[in-house]
């Protein structure tokens, strides 16, 4: 057991430095998710991230779940060593978006600190998360919405939902466009 826990984060580390590093020219953005599946990551279909990403702590890439044709810009952040962040079919993702699954309590205890607790994150497919979003733990959010960019998402977003703001707020409804 502990002899796959070392492999698997050597694997981790060697395929995410090298994703992280690969030049910033579209033919590589098309095959970097690639490089994070045999880092580990849980990817299903074709992907386009721009990079570079940050996995905190290293050896909870396995954490991360991403749909078909999602797109995630630079600087995108996952701190998840315990519950997972899943994140749907052709879902845009901002730069600077930041998922934190783990909290911490507001009451000092003595014998260990604030303690710590982690609870996952959803993100339901066709979901469009601006610039420097910061989605917490215990979150879902629902297909089709958007999320304004700078906004601290606390709370689950419905279905067809603008948010924004700190903590993010509904703005309004959205509909779908029928052709």
């Amino acid at each position: 057991m502990l002899k796959n826990h070392f492999i698997n984060t050597l694997r981790e580390l060697i395929f995410l430095t090298l994703s992280n590093h690969l030049p910033r020219l579209n033919w590589f953005d098309e095959i970097r998710y690639y490089f994070l599946k045999l880092a580990g990551m849980n990817i299903t279909g074709k992907c386009i991230i721009w990079g570079p990403l940050t996995i905190r702590p290293i050896g909870s890439i396995g954490n991360i779940y991403i749909g078909n044709g999602t797109f995630l810009n630079t600087e995108t952040r996952f701190g998840c060593p315990k519950a997972p962040v899943i994140i749907g079919k052709n879902v845009q993702i901002g730069p600077r978006v930041s998922f934190e699954t783990v909290s911490h309590n507001l009451i000092l205890n003595a014998n260990n600190g604030r303690g710590g607790c982690s609870k996952p994150i959803i993100i339901e497919d066709n979901v469009w998360i601006g610039a420097g979003a910061t989605i917490l733990q215990n979150v879902t959010i629902g297909n089709s919405s958007v999320v304004a960019a700078g906004s601290v998402v606390t709370k689950n977003v419905a279905p067809f939902s603008l948010v924004g703001g700190v903590p993010a707020k509904l703005i309004k409804n959205i509909q779908t466009k029928s052709n």
